[in-house]
């Protein structure tokens, strides 16, 4: 099996300077929006397809990462100083001696291919020139486009290492993009035998509709004749298409274009590819057909799978210790390989465990329930007299038993979190050991310290018990108004935050978590 086991960028995209290692079949690559997942998926069809032209209509201009070029024209601008761009693919031993060597920046006695966009020499006096001029010109075209192995020998798109395919369900509708997929499936799907006879055929059917069909139409018109197109962009490739039954996939739902584009890569011929990279899978699919798809993906054999993804269920379901997280407010990606084995169970089996949102965060208050959730928001605009997305704030409702699996994932990626929690009648217990293994800068657990106020709703009626018996004592006739707030949590939010708001006095733990969070 052919692996790319770790990838090298230099001033590529968005970062300037990562290396980061893969998984032999499944690496999901997970982040917020402009967070990189698309960069590291074209590096990687980049150097596999070895195109030149691929590179060109892309733009070396949008390529180099914005703030090297920005840093270089502040500068003197010297010749010298010019920055370079590289995407190195470190490959597993594939027997292959032309890969084999130490052309990489790490000067390391390996296998690997790379793309290296650099300053052309031959062009040093013109490119010396655009320099010296006053307004901030970046000599983008005088850079070169090469293809290297490991070994230092150059190739081309003819000469293929491994087989890949990208498929991206952002550009569903692009039809070029359709095309060049079947494209790529045909070409992976057939026997060289078999290729040069069909389009052997093909164009023989093509000259047999133009000499039969078409010939009493041609006759009745002088100097002109209709025909059929033979050219490059008219020929078995282009025409060819996918079918679902009797249904072509350009007249199928997005949805389904998706799932069908996926499922057929993922599906076993003698050309066996390599490498799938996925561009937002998820894409136009409903929940049930996200679960067939996950399900496609985990039985998938013989393949290494990169997959870029927004999807809470794709990040979870398909292993979260298979993850490379991205942040667009970090140059760093981070591996989730350092988290308990428990804890990675958890997040793959959980239904509903908002990972992804949590993942992606800055800083972020963690609630036992609905009722904590309903009401923290309004208490930290009483409490900051502003937004809580002003300070990067995201509320999230766990469950009280849940909190040490995001407290593992904290300690791990350093998000700043606060925890507001029941004490459920022993604050020692419950809230200060049951987390001595967390205490951390970046960590802090907030909770009622008398028992007798075990429970955030017996917090809010004991200073707020004037507003409470307002709302909740009437029709009360067996239950006091604090027992009716602990049977109806959510209900007793609700309700004040819905008629309450401005009145409520907030707990003292609570607006400690409020302190501490928003600094």
């Amino acid at each position: 099996m052919k692996i790319i086991e770790r990838i090298k960028l230099k001033n590529f995209g968005r970062f300037q300077d990562i290396s980061i290692g893969f998984q032999k079949n499944l690496n999901l690559l997970i982040g917020d929006n402009e967070a990189g997942k698309s960069t590291i998926l074209n590096a990687i069809d980049f150097v596999l397809s070895g195109s030149r032209s691929k590179v060109e209509n892309y733009g070396v201009d949008n390529l180099f990462n914005t703030e090297v070029i920005k840093a270089f024209l502040d500068s003197d601008k010297k010749y010298e100083d010019l920055p370079i761009l590289f995407a190195e693919l470190y490959l597993n031993d594939q027997g292959n001696k032309d890969l084999e060597g130490k052309y990489n920046s790490e000067d390391l006695y390996t296998h690997g291919l790379a793309l290296i966009c650099e300053p052309r020499e031959d062009l040093s006096k013109e490119i010396k020139d655009i320099l010296s001029q006053d307004d901030d010109n970046f000599p983008f075209e005088y850079y070169s486009i090469t293809f290297k192995t490991f070994s230092g020998e150059s190739y081309t798109g003819y000469r293929k290492f491994m087989q890949h395919l990208l498929l991206d369900n952002t550009q569903i509708n692009n039809e070029y993009a359709t095309k060049s997929y079947i494209k790529k499936l045909y070409s992976n799907s057939v026997k060289d035998s078999e290729k040069n006879k069909h389009q052997n055929e093909y164009r023989k059917h093509k000259d047999t509709f133009r000499d039969t069909v078409l010939s009493e139409l041609n006759d009745r018109i002088e100097d002109y004749s209709f025909s059929i197109k033979t050219s490059s962009k008219s020929n078995l490739e282009t025409d060819l298409t996918i079918r679902e039954g009797n249904i072509e996939i350009d007249n199928k739902g997005k949805g389904r274009q998706c799932f069908i584009k996926t499922d057929f890569a993922l599906q076993k011929n003698e050309n066996e590819l390599d490498v799938i990279l996925l561009e937002e899978p998820e894409n136009h699919l409903s929940h049930l057909n996200m679960k067939k798809l996950i399900q496609k993906i985990d039985d998938s054999e013989n393949k290494q799978l990169f997959i870029a993804t927004h999807s809470n269920l794709i990040s979870t379901r398909l292993n979260l210790k298979k993850s490379v997280l991205l942040n667009s407010n970090s140059q760093s990606p981070i591996l989730l390989d350092g988290l308990p084995d428990d804890t990675a169970k958890f997040f793959i089996k959980a239904p509903d465990n908002n990972i992804l949102e949590y993942i992606l965060s800055k800083k972020v208050v963690l609630v036992e329930g609905d009722a904590e959730y309903i009401l923290m928001e309004s208490f930290f605009e009483k409490e900051t007299g502003q937004k809580i997305e002003d300070f990067d704030v995201h509320i999230i409702s766990v469950g009280g038993t849940s909190f040490k699996r995001y407290l593992d994932i904290a300690k791990l990626l350093d998000i700043k979190t606060a925890v507001v929690r029941d004490n459920d009648v022993d604050f020692q217990l419950n809230c200060v050991d049951r987390y001595e293994d967390y205490a951390d800068d970046n960590i802090q657990i907030f909770y009622p310290d008398d028992n007798n106020i075990s429970t955030f709703e017996i917090s809010i009626f004991q200073i707020n018990e004037a507003i409470c018996n307002e709302l909740f004592q009437a029709g009360r006739k067996t239950l006091t108004v604090q027992e009716y707030m602990l049977k109806n949590k959510a209900d007793a939010a609700f309700e004040l935050l819905d008629k309450k708001t401005g009145e409520i006095e907030v707990p003292e733990y609570i607006k400690n978590a409020i302190e501490w969070i928003k600094n």
